[in-house]
């Protein structure tokens, strides 16, 4: 458990321990939800993605140390394969038509969604975890990614499994 922020909006936050002197900090983003799409919160942190999500009782506060911080929300951070939360963007980035198994797009493009920032940050577990459910072709220097469907049904079947 942690808490951050400063006296007048002091938040606690419950997540995996990543750093042992506790001064680690990572990055709150806006991505899509990959079900909904709507705006949700996400934390990068140490090269992982974490959902955060946040509780609130009617009454409620916390004592952090010597201080007492009036505001009772909680919020809790759980690990989340990044590949759920890029699949539904990998999938239109590709811009298929029926039998066509779309085109290749290099990453910058295909993390480029507009009014979602926070998606650029995500460049270097992209790459590497896209990998498991993409084609890819490296041009040069340049890698072009391409979502495979039937290696999405492959990784989902492994998910159900374990």
């Amino acid at each position: 458990m942690a808490w951050w922020g400063d006296a007048d909006e002091t938040r606690v936050l419950i997540a995996p321990d990543h750093d042992t002197n506790g001064n680690g900090s990572g990055n709150v983003l806006s991505l899509r939800h990959p079900k909904t799409g709507n705006k949700a919160c996400y934390l990068y942190f140490d090269e992982e993605l974490l959902e955060l999500h946040w509780f609130k009782q009617s009454y409620g506060s916390w004592f952090l140390g010597d201080y007492v911080c009036e505001d009772g929300r909680l919020y809790t951070a759980t690990p989340v394969d990044p590949v759920f939360i890029l699949l539904p963007i990998f999938d239109e980035a590709r811009m298929k038509k029926k039998d066509d198994p779309g085109k290749f797009r290099q990453l910058d493009e295909i993390l480029y969604v507009q009014g979602y920032e926070g998606y650029q940050q995500l460049a270097s577990i992209a790459e590497k975890s896209m990998q498991i459910v993409c084609d890819f072709k490296e041009v040069g220097s340049a890698k072009f990614f391409r979502l495979n469907d039937s290696k999405v049904l492959r990784w989902l079947s492994y998910k159900e499994i374990t």
